[in-house]
């Protein structure tokens, strides 16, 4: 078969199990943008289904473990829910319902004769991003290539969360190759933003992303789980309006994982959650490190949850903290509703007695330049060599229309020499050197005796793009050549009375300057509005605790409206 009727095959087995009675048959207009808020509206969603797939992780885990409702009610409830979602927005890849629900009944079992829960997760229905290998099932990483080829075992992360007791039910859309802020491929197509279907869900997670923010899926990542090597989790749970959390190296197992560019360790993709809250982010992190997952995966640091360091002992107990802005990185400056998210959080920390600085921008140009080279110093070659076997063409554009030329994102050429690479590699040791002073001299500005807690910045230049449009990546990679944990926290929307451009004659850079006339308000309608917390590498307990502190600011502001 050509490479199209082998794409169009597996699209068609994908539908082929999808249970009838779960598909809706009173699907909004497809003229229609926002669809959040459709699966309340859904007569396939029953009210226990409902009441269950809006519940927060801790009441499901609760309810779980007591008994009050079986993790095959709740496996049931989030895959109809996930299916709708999947009719709204085009963003899962494998279905496979006979055996989540297998493994459902078995921990309804083991609870029934033992009063035990399997785990911290008992019960839980988790989604994963495709490229997570599931035991017997296809991860296509989107190439059609790779269609047929079945996972022999789980990955490592996949084992650790069943040891929990979850229940892993769908994997969710990607773009081919992974490496791209859009989630599109030649095999289930395009995933599209339910709080705007005209606007990208971002990537390379834009699948789970989309999931998430229609509540398909407790965690998203669950999919508790997605990955994040230039913006992976954050991008797409920015756009999409839910929590994202990308760790350092090393605190999440990442073998038996399939991805591109193996073998580029220099900057490394990691595995991390996105949720509708950051009680879950916490619930995921903490259940996976009491597996000691550094005896899995040889990568893994040997690091357990630090309860210490979740108090902020090394940040004044939590008390009175110092944040620094980081307004824009001088490359870029940000569209207005994204700058309004940036002051309501600091308005927020002000009025929770907080201290906000700015935050100076430390050669973010050249930490693009760098983090780019160093992936594409093979990339072409690594994705010729991926589609190559059907004749599949590697995508090319981001574009909606094969037209779109102007859209052009890949890299192109046979790559450096590995000396070259080497001299790249080494330049990014010595930023990573001199971004770490640069932090630690913002002691004599910040008040409390300490450098600045944690960074707060932009997720993106904009709110979700419209489909095609996500030209950049660098509000997000800089975090990945650091090394620096960040998590993605929701603000608000764009409101086109408050988000009006503004007019300025001097910009940074032609790519600033092409960001600020492509701005409309009325393009981005409904679009999340969401910040980014940075803190510093191995740090995760301390962006998780400190995360909350911004949540909780944020909330209160609200309330006082």
């Amino acid at each position: 078969m050509s490479w199209t009727q082998i794409a169009a095959a597996k699209k068609s087995q994908q539908l082929d199990r999808i249970p009838a009675e779960w598909l809706s048959n009173n699907l909004p207009p497809t003229e229609q943008p926002n669809v959040v808020d459709f699966p309340k509206k859904t007569t396939v969603l029953s009210a226990l289904d409902l009441e269950i797939t809006e519940s927060e992780v801790a009441t499901l885990l609760h309810n779980l473990a007591s008994s009050k409702w079986s993790a095959v009610q709740v496996t049931t409830s989030f895959y109809k829910r996930a299916i709708v979602a999947q009719q709204l927005t085009n963003c899962l890849t494998e279905i496979f319902v006979d055996r989540a629900l297998i493994r459902a009944n078995e921990l309804d079992a083991h609870l029934k004769n033992t009063g035990k829960v399997v785990g911290a997760l008992h019960g839980l229905p988790i989604s994963l991003k495709d490229q997570i290998c599931i035991k017997g099932l296809e991860s296509t990483m989107g190439y059609v290539s790779w269609i047929g080829q079945y996972a022999e075992k789980n990955a490592v992360l996949v084992d650790i969360l069943e040891s929990l007791g979850a229940v892993p039910f769908v994997k969710t859309n990607i773009p081919q190759t992974l490496m791209w802020p859009e989630t599109f491929n030649h095999i289930f197509g395009r995933t599209s933003n339910p709080h705007n279907r005209s606007l990208t869900s971002g990537g390379s997670s834009g699948g789970e992303g989309a999931l998430i923010a229609l509540k398909g899926s407790p965690l998203g990542k669950f999919r508790w789980v997605g990955s994040d090597i230039g913006g992976s989790i954050r991008i797409p749970a920015g756009f999409c309006g839910v929590y994202g959390f990308r760790p350092s190296c090393g605190r999440v197992p990442y073998a038996g994982c399939v991805n591109s560019l193996e073998g580029q360790d220099s900057i490394l993709s990691v595995l991390g959650p996105l949720c509708n809250t950051l009680d879950g982010i916490k619930t995921f992190f903490k259940a996976v490190l009491s597996e000691q997952p550094w005896i899995k995966d040889p990568l893994v640091i040997r690091k357990r949850w630090s309860e210490e360091e979740y108090k902020l002992t090394e940040h004044g107990n939590g008390e009175k903290l110092c944040f620094a802005i980081m307004w824009d990185n001088g490359v870029i400056e940000p569209h207005p509703p994204v700058r309004r998210g940036l002051q309501i959080t600091k308005d927020a920390l002000l009025a929770a007695g907080h201290r906000v600085i700015d935050w100076t921008p430390y050669k973010q140009a050249e930490i693009t330049t760098i983090t780019n080279s160093i992936w594409n110093s093979g990339a072409n070659e690594d994705y010729k060599a991926a589609a190559a076997p059907t004749g599949e063409p590697v995508i090319a554009s981001m574009g909606v229309l094969p037209e779109d030329t102007e859209l052009l994102f890949r890299p192109t050429g046979s790559g450096i020499s590995a000396f070259e690479l080497w001299q790249i590699q080494k330049r990014k040791r010595a930023l990573r050197q001199e971004y770490l002073k640069h932090w630690e001299d913002t002691v004599i500005t910040t008040g409390t005796g300490r450098p600045v807690d944690a960074i707060i910045s932009p997720m993106a230049p904009y709110t979700a793009p419209p489909h095609g449009m996500n030209k950049t990546a660098q509000y997000t990679m800089w975090c990945n050549m650091l090394d620096f944990p960040a998590l993605v926290i929701p603000v608000s929307k764009v409101d086109q009375t408050l988000d009006v451009k503004q007019p300025r004659d001097k910009f940074y850079t032609k790519q600033d300057q092409e960001n600020y006339e492509g701005y409309n308000p009325a393009t981005y309608e409904s679009a999340p509005i969401s910040i980014q917390v940075v803190g510093r590498t191995v740090e995760e307990e301390a962006v998780i605790a400190m995360s909350e502190i911004i949540d909780d600011a944020l909330r209160a502001g609200k309330a006082q409206l």
